[in-house]
């Protein structure tokens, strides 16, 4: 087994009640610690699993039988290059190269401020081209990658994630296997 480390940030439930922390803990969140910040519950968990999409999807059972609404799962799937740079332990020079075509061709397009200082670019879609370049493991890629599918799941009203999230795991590890040979 491996420790994943991961977030959950949920809502609904009263920071105040006196059963708050024992709530999760009773509901399966044994191994996270529980904190009320912004107006949100976040629940950091270091779990126990397999896999990742195995992780993830036990933890976002345990929340929601906990009482609470998932929100997102985190770490946040927008990063900046500074976040890419930290994430995949190169500099922000490298990182900064790579996205004008400096280094290597084809690098993801950013998503969200496209026009600003500071664009924001889709970590998942980062993690398999950095994968695909052997900058990343594609372990790092795969957890990228079901992080996303969990988030996107979670806004779509899903909670049993199981079968969504190895479905994911299993084609990006396919998709990086057919991609490097």
């Amino acid at each position: 087994m491996k420790t994943f480390e991961f977030s959950i940030v949920a809502s609904g439930v009263d920071p105040t009640a006196d059963d708050f922390g024992d709530g999760f803990y009773d509901a399966g969140c044994d191994d996270a610690l529980v904190a009320f910040q912004k107006g949100r519950t976040i629940i950091d968990f270091a779990r126990e699993a397999i896999t990742i999409d195995e992780a993830i999807a036990s933890a976002v059972e345990n929340v929601c039988a906990a009482g609470a609404k998932i929100d997102r799962i985190e770490p946040d799937p927008l990063v900046n290059l500074s976040e890419i740079a930290s994430r995949a332990d190169l500099t922000r020079a490298a990182i900064s190269n790579y996205a004008k075509g400096d280094r290597a061709k084809n690098f993801p397009a950013p998503v969200a401020r496209v026009t600003s200082d500071t664009p924001l670019y889709d970590w998942a879609e980062v993690a398999s081209w950095m994968a695909l370049h052997k900058k990343v493991s594609a372990e790092v890629a795969i957890s990228a990658g079901v992080i996303k599918e969990a988030n996107i799941a979670i806004a779509a009203g899903e909670t049993h994630l199981a079968k969504r999230l190895k479905k994911r795991a299993q084609d990006d590890a396919a998709a990086l296997e057919s991609a490097a040979a």
